[in-house]
């Protein structure tokens, strides 16, 4: 399985991101330098790796995301990126909670701790519709882990398309999110004209 392997500090610098955007509660303490001014495709290349580096998605599968987005009848295509990688489980995971970051929502996904609908699923590329009831199986819900994570994330805001019940490790999607209700710093529209050259 390929894996991004950069440090994500030194990423998020890179990309000129807050490390909490990730879940992170780290400081980026270097200053970004100051270089000659990007060219548009420069600027166009960062978007699409900001939101790659954001939700954890390699080169296929976000293109794969894309010609998806471009195919949907509502929606600018740009938005509709947006919304379908806000609709992956292990995004969905982080969102309300049940993971610290993205990556290790991911990895609960892949360790068979989920439920979509009281069936299991490993895939943490899923994506989820309204009405979808997600919990972390029964077995789990007692563990330390996450327990820990919840001690983490207890502050976090749920976003409003979704429902969690920290009591019951559990939650709903409401309604499918729209882009004002995604507050991820990333300009889909440059991801777009990136993509249709």
């Amino acid at each position: 399985m390929a894996r991004d392997m950069t440090p994500v500090l030194k990423r998020c610098r890179a990309l000129g991101l807050e490390p909490q955007i990730l879940g992170i509660d780290k400081k980026s303490n270097r200053n970004v330098r100051v270089g000659r001014k990007p060219s548009e495709y420069g600027l166009q290349l960062k978007e699409k790796q900001k939101a790659k580096f954001i939700y954890g998605v390699l080169e296929k599968p976000f293109r794969n995301n894309f010609a998806k987005a471009q195919k949907l009848k509502y929606g600018t295509t740009g938005e509709n990126l947006m919304i379908l990688l806000e609709l992956r489980l292990d995004n969905v995971l982080f969102r309300m909670g049940y993971g610290r970051t993205r990556k290790e929502s991911r990895q609960i996904v892949s360790h068979r701790h989920v439920l979509v609908n009281g069936k299991c699923v490993n895939i943490p590329s899923y994506e989820v519709k309204p009405g979808d009831v997600i919990e972390i199986k029964e077995k789990h819900k007692g563990a330390q882990r996450y327990k820990d994570i919840l001690e983490v994330t207890e502050g976090r805001i749920v976003p409003d398309w979704l429902e969690a019940n920290h009591e019951t490790l559990s939650g709903t999607v409401k309604d499918i999110p729209t882009r004002e209700q995604i507050d991820v710093p990333v300009n889909e529209v440059l991801i777009v004209e990136l993509y249709s050259k």
